[in-house]
């Protein structure tokens, strides 16, 4: 499954993604996730919450690609 997030800002941190997308309910559960190494940017896992997010990234959570507009 593909999802489009379209940010108006020049990027967005990776757990608020997560939250913005509606992938996860609450920060805390983001947050865990991303730990656990269950989050990919760009086909590499990634375990820096705060990473930067910008259009074109694509993060791959659960089976789902979020592609950033």
């Amino acid at each position: 499954m593909d999802k489009e997030v379209k940010i108006s800002t020049e990027y967005i941190k990776l757990d608020q993604l997560l939250k913005f997308s509606g992938a996860v309910a609450i920060g805390s559960e983001a947050k865990q996730y991303i730990a656990d190494g269950k989050v990919k940017v760009n086909g590499e896992v990634c375990l820096m919450r705060g990473k930067k997010i910008r259009p074109g990234d694509i993060v791959d959570f659960n089976g789902t690609n979020i592609e950033i507009k």
